[in-house]
């Protein structure tokens, strides 16, 4: 018998408690020995416990060292600050990965199979501003300042190398900025070099490339990319690109690593405008659980459920609205767990 594995489940704001019921049930059907420790954040966090991130939360992550996260509403401007940066923070969640593989075929880019690998606490993403004042206006200078580390970039580019090498690809490609923002992704760029020369020559080839072409390239001509790994904003765009290639931001999963923690997430928003009405695309979290099935090696499960929304969409054809299908929510649940039933 499969031993049980603590993990705490945030179901988050918006579409988040829908998709995240339909991948809940998606898990029963694999019979994935998580027990569930629900907890809050985000929106739903701020008005049950008076804080976008309760201490209850983060304590239950401590604990589980484990957790599963749907959508968390961030507002704009003003407000609270992003409940997903103050996680990575608090749990040291240095790599974030998003795979972008092709799902349906036949769509205006076909067989993309892409890692995207993110440096997730430094850089100028982290949101260190601040105003100074003139006369009257007291925006009338804003600054920001990006932080990147020798040691922050090796611990995002050791776990993708080795990642990518266990995985079985081919080569890696750093993405910078290095022309022009010397020290701050050069520093990221150098680390690169030296650390493939160290550990790595042999295993994987190692390529970079400047982030403003880079962009170019994936729109041209994705299918030289095998995986990227880049600094903090560089990747939260380029990861998005990525998404858009295989169809947008309902097809991607992302995974947080860190020294503390692991959280697994959909990386699309709240969606606020669709929920309740059933018809939200769960694929995401879905993958994602795939990705946390992973991580805790269960391997089969993980092929299993990738293989039963693959079957769902291309044998059976049930799709979301989003994807030019009419199934609901639930029809789209049900096929999955049909088809895993029949596996």
């Amino acid at each position: 018998m499969t031993a049980r594995i603590p993990a705490t489940l945030i179901a988050g704001d918006g579409i988040g408690p829908e998709i995240m019921a339909a991948t809940l049930t998606v898990l029963e059907a694999l019979q994935a020995p998580f027990d569930w420790d629900a907890q809050v954040a985000g929106l739903g966090g701020v008005n049950t416990a008076g804080d976008p991130l309760p201490q209850a939360t983060l304590d239950s992550i401590r604990k589980t060292r484990l957790a599963l996260k749907g959508p968390l509403e961030t507002p704009s401007g003003g407000g609270y600050r992003s409940s997903n940066v103050r996680l990575r923070e608090a749990f040291k969640l240095y790599a974030n990965m998003r795979p972008a593989k092709t799902l349906i075929p036949g769509g205006r880019f076909d067989k993309i199979d892409l890692m995207v690998f993110r440096e997730n606490v430094e850089g100028l993403y982290m949101g260190y501003e601040h105003y100074i004042p003139i006369d009257d206006d007291p925006h009338a200078v804003a600054i920001a300042t990006g932080v990147n580390t020798r040691q922050g970039a090796r611990h995002i580019l050791d776990y993708a190398f080795q990642t990518a090498i266990s995985m079985g690809r081919k080569k890696v490609t750093v993405v910078h900025k290095a022309n022009i923002m010397k020290a701050l992704t050069g520093i990221f760029l150098e680390t690169a070099y030296q650390l493939h020369k160290e550990k790595y020559a042999g295993q994987i080839g190692l390529d970079d490339v400047i982030v403003d072409a880079c962009c170019m390239k994936l729109v041209i001509n994705p299918w030289q990319f095998d995986t990227l790994v880049t600094t903090n904003l560089f990747g939260d765009i380029l990861s998005d690109l990525a998404a858009g290639l295989v169809g947008g931001l309902g097809m991607a999963p992302g995974a947080n690593i860190g020294q503390d923690a692991a959280i697994f997430e959909a990386v699309h928003g709240s969606a606020p405008d669709i929920a309740g009405k059933g018809i939200a695309n769960p694929i995401a979290l879905m993958l994602a659980g795939g990705l946390m099935l992973d991580h805790v090696r269960l391997h089969d499960k993980a092929q299993r459920l990738r293989q039963a929304i693959s079957e769902t969409l291309n044998a059976d054809g049930v799709r979301t609205g989003d994807l030019g299908g009419k199934a609901s929510t639930k029809d789209f649940t049900d096929a999955v767990v049909a088809r895993i039933r029949h596996s």
